[in-house]
């Protein structure tokens, strides 16, 4: 995959210092000894300028493999935790129609753009929401559509998806966020209460969704309504 798919050209990606695409090279290498094995997911994190999708002030810690705050009392995701979950999703191959619930500060959804045909995003903070899509504009991308409001509902209108992933852990996964997922498609998403949670892979197979735990993790709770 290339840089085409999210439009960015080398000015755009470009920052010095700890922004530096040597800092990216370095980030993207410690992922792969980390785990990481997809090529795809590694070379778009090598060249996605994080640093773009944090404040100003914490720039310089943009390539560290470390979840950030955004303010509104969220943080960007650990990029090994992005990486994963991309990785999980892409398994069964590149998604064409993706949604995401929990838009922040739009940092998985340009990970998703840059590896598949339409990426549809749902954020409930308004802040959040208005931010992000400053950064897709200047970033130049196309293939990402956003909505503000409740993610609970989903997006039944763009359905259905060949992917889903939830970027907050709810205690179940909503029947709706099920139902728009496409034949042969994949819903990931982290389940359970503060105390216990685990990432669950859930697979449309011939009508029937069938659900298996990856792993234990640790998200901010799925919360209904906008603010």
């Amino acid at each position: 995959m290339g840089e085409g798919l999210y439009g960015m050209n080398s000015a755009q990606r470009s920052g010095i210092g700890m922004t530096s695409q040597r800092t990216r090279e370095r980030l993207a290498a410690r992922l792969g000894d980390a785990g990481i094995a997809n090529v795809h997911v590694l070379n778009v994190i090598r060249q996605l300028p994080r640093h773009r999708f944090v404040d100003e002030a914490l720039a310089s810690r943009a390539y560290e493999d470390t979840a950030l705050p955004i303010g509104c009392g969220q943080t960007i995701s650990q990029p090994f935790v992005v990486a994963r979950m991309t990785e999980i999703l892409l398994a069964a191959g590149f998604p064409e129609r993706v949604l995401e619930i929990g838009t922040g500060s739009g940092y998985q959804a340009a990970v998703l753009a840059a590896l598949s045909g339409r990426v549809y995003t749902i954020e409930r903070i308004r802040e959040l929401h208005d931010r992000s899509r400053g950064i897709f504009r200047e970033l130049g991308f196309e293939n990402i559509w956003q909505r503000f409001g409740d993610g609970f509902a989903g997006w039944p209108s763009a359905g259905p998806f060949d992917a889903i992933i939830l970027t907050a852990a709810p205690n179940e996964v909503p029947a709706v966020l099920l139902d728009q997922l496409n034949e042969g498609g994949r819903l990931l998403a982290p389940v359970g209460d503060a105390d216990s949670q685990a990432l669950r892979l859930y697979i449309r197979e011939n009508g029937e969704v069938r659900s298996q735990i990856v792993e234990a993790v640790h998200f901010v709770p799925m919360l209904e309504g906008i603010e």
